[in-house]
């Protein structure tokens, strides 16, 4: 069987550790790697991880990499938003390549950005590829899972989902996006700015309301500190006693002015017990927990992996998790 071939573009901590995971995958080879940083490019991919091969140099140059190593594919680990995202789908799009993107906003960005994701869906449209944002979350289990598990329900009145994680077993970037080791003050600062929360939980709920025929009235993403009861000393980080230990956000959606959805992700640096739930009220009520929840450095690789094989036969355009051939693991 002939390889998938894969340019990755973004070879941060998480591009670093796809082109791992490729690299130990059947029929799938990353054949060409880009990032912008100055203090990536020319670097050889075993440099920064001695499993990778020792023949592919970062570029920073799509095109050059492009026209050497003839992709069938592009996986984007960039950047979270659509404002910065879009441009860099487009360039690719516009090159004939179908897109699997990290990008949070990505994920459902037809209410929150609905003329970038309407430009991004007509590049690819012209090109005859397909577009999609996947990841853990989102991407999967605040919104695809849930979304699946009422495949068996005769009627639903509401849904809601907890993931909670400790993230002391996260990647160093992960804690210090949820604000762990931040004073409250700290914290609030940069929850006013925007820059300390999870991305994705409007996305989500947008997702599940578009699936299930909900028209939402209003959404609502609340941000507070989880507090740290006592000293925390890891490898990583020590968090002092008041200080933040991680985020609490809670998305609540409504429709006709009941609220159907809530989402609730809790990580912190000493989080008691991690695990993923979801709870369906209808008919049947579902309840459905992973114990020991999933871990998201791990999960966001292996789907953003495992959506490769099912952009190349989704239908042209900007398309979701939704849309798409049902994702697994796959040889």
């Amino acid at each position: 069987m002939k390889s998938i071939k894969v340019i990755q573009i973004g070879m941060g901590p998480l591009g670093v550790k796809i082109a791992e995971f490729i690299s130990q995958r059947k029929g799938l080879e990353t054949v060409g790697a880009v990032d912008k940083s100055a203090d990536l490019i020319g670097k050889r991919l075993s440099e920064l991880n001695d499993k990778l091969s020792n023949e592919i140099v970062i570029s920073g140059e799509l095109s050059s990499v492009v026209e050497r190593s003839n992709p069938d594919v592009a996986l984007l680990t960039t950047v979270s938003d659509m404002v910065r995202v879009t441009p860099q789908i487009m360039e690719i799009a516009d090159m004939g390549i179908p897109v699997v993107s990290t990008c949070e906003e990505l994920s459902y960005p037809w209410d929150c950005a609905p003329e970038l994701a309407e430009r991004i869906n007509k590049a690819a449209g012209k090109t005859n590829v397909a577009v999609v944002g996947t990841g853990v979350n989102p991407g999967f289990l605040m919104d695809s899972l849930p979304t699946f598990l009422t495949s068996v329900c005769q009627d639903v009145q509401s849904i809601s989902i907890n993931r909670f994680q400790n993230a002391a077993f996260r990647r160093l970037p992960f804690q210090q996006k949820i604000g762990a080791g931040l004073s409250l003050e700290d914290f609030e600062i940069k929850k006013r700015k925007g820059t300390l929360r999870h991305v994705g939980l409007t996305e989500s709920m947008q997702f599940i309301a578009s699936k299930l025929g909900w028209e939402l009235d209003a959404t609502e993403d609340i941000i507070s500190p989880v507090i740290a009861q006592e000293d925390i000393v890891t490898e990583s980080m020590n968090i002092e006693r008041g200080n933040a230990m991680g985020v609490c956000q809670v998305g609540k959606g409504w429709v006709n002015g009941e609220q159907k959805i809530t989402l609730t992700f809790q990580a912190a640096v000493g989080e008691p017990e991690s695990y993923d739930e979801v709870l369906v009220k209808g008919y049947p009520n579902i309840s459905s927990k992973i114990e020991g929840g999933i871990n998201g450095d791990v999960a966001t690789c292996a789907i953003t992996i495992n959506a490769v094989g099912q952009i190349l036969k989704a239908k042209p355009g900007l398309r979701t998790m939704g849309d798409l051939p049902l994702t697994c693991y796959f040889e």
